[in-house]
């Protein structure tokens, strides 16, 4: 089992607050990534569960069993940081196999645990060597093999492949992704980069200054963003939000228009808006085209064209200043200083309130 429940959970150094009334249920076997800005709480949100720090207010369940002032080493967790953490005089199998002789575990399992973390990471050619004969990737497996021969009821992840080249993280976030599925054990995963918990997570939270803005599965925070920061922080390249009033209100859409250009009938439900409303408008960077009789259009003036092969990316300002990028399908030599209209099909156009919060589709 590996269920974990935090209700009301606050943390504060002195007057400063860093966590404000979290309330998070992770289910047993699920990998929930942690993800938000730099200083927005999620590692000390990691370390709280650990047990590395305990929090100002609430309480902390694991499996049912109120652990909120358990020691971190009677939690049963294991986790893996972000500097790798290994000891550098000893080699690998000893790192491995160095918390199982600290509890006085029989040598022969213990032998038995290191041989199967070395099958299951592919490290087992590197047991006789020391850390500093390993590569970033390799070292990084080899602390996640440290917390896998454990056998944890939790995996606590710290931002664990950070240090790596671009090439690596994408080798080992496959690496990681296969032994959540082999292990079938819970993991609590930290980063600031949205597209590993994209790729990654069964359902990811998003933080902001030591708040929860959203919880879901990835897909749900990409197509149904509740709010202003959520559209913009979850998806790469972001999500262009350009500020617009409402023309129309009808039954199930909202039609709106600004002063740079942008015109387009949204399908929401716009009972609590008006004519001469403020919103905010967002189209992802793949929604947009240049097929200006789509039903929503922008008119931008190109800063500068990334030709990428199969798609170019246009980065553009519209007559208010706005900024707009589009990724566009095939090769378009489009220069700076041109005039292009970016259509966009309006159903999948998102609408935000004047306050940032999602005005929902219409049932």
């Amino acid at each position: 089992m590996g269920r974990i429940k935090l209700t009301n959970i606050d943390r504060a150094y002195g007057k400063t607050k860093i966590l404000h009334g979290i309330n998070l249920d992770i289910q047993d076997g699920e990998l929930l990534v942690l993800v938000g800005p730099s200083g927005c709480g999620k590692s000390t949100l990691l370390r709280l569960i650990a047990g590395l720090d305990q929090p100002t207010a609430g309480t902390l369940e694991i499996d049912g069993r109120d652990v909120t002032k358990t020691s971190a080493a009677d939690r049963g967790l294991a986790m893996v940081f972000q500097s790798y953490a290994l000891y550098p005089h000893m080699t690998v199998r000893q790192n491995l196999a160095f918390g199982l002789e600290n509890i006085r575990m029989d040598k022969a399992e213990i032998d038995s645990r290191i041989n199967e973390a070395a099958r299951m990471l592919e490290i087992g050619q590197y047991l006789d060597r020391r850390p500093g004969q390993l590569s970033g990737g390799q070292r990084q497996r080899v602390a996640i093999g440290r917390a896998v021969v454990r056998n944890p009821t939790a995996f606590l992840l710290d931002e664990p492949l950070s240090n790596l080249d671009a090439e690596l993280r994408i080798s080992t976030r496959a690496e990681i992704a296969a032994l959540h599925k082999r292990l079938a054990t819970t993991m609590v995963y930290v980063t600031h980069d949205q597209v590993e918990a994209m790729t990654l997570a069964n359902r990811i939270v998003v933080m902001r200054a030591g708040r929860i803005e959203q919880v879901g599965k990835p897909l749900e925070l990409y197509n149904e963003p509740a709010n202003l920061f959520v559209a913009g922080f979850i998806g790469a390249p972001r999500m262009n939000l350009m500020p617009a009033k409402v023309k129309a209100v009808k039954a199930g859409s909202v039609s709106i228009e600004s002063a740079g250009g942008l015109k387009a009938t949204v399908k929401a439900d716009g009972h609590k808006l008006k004519v001469g409303d403020d919103v905010t408008m967002g189209v992802r960077p793949h929604d947009l085209s240049l097929d200006g009789s789509a039903d929503g259009l922008i008119e931008a003036e190109v800063n500068m064209t990334e030709v990428l092969g199969p798609e170019t990316v246009a980065h553009a300002t519209t007559s208010d200043g706005q900024k707009i990028v589009a990724v566009l399908n095939g090769q378009r030599q489009n220069s700076a200083g041109d005039t292009i209209k970016l259509g966009f099909d309006a159903s999948k156009a998102h609408l935000f309130d004047a306050k940032g919060e999602r005005v929902r589709s219409a049932a």
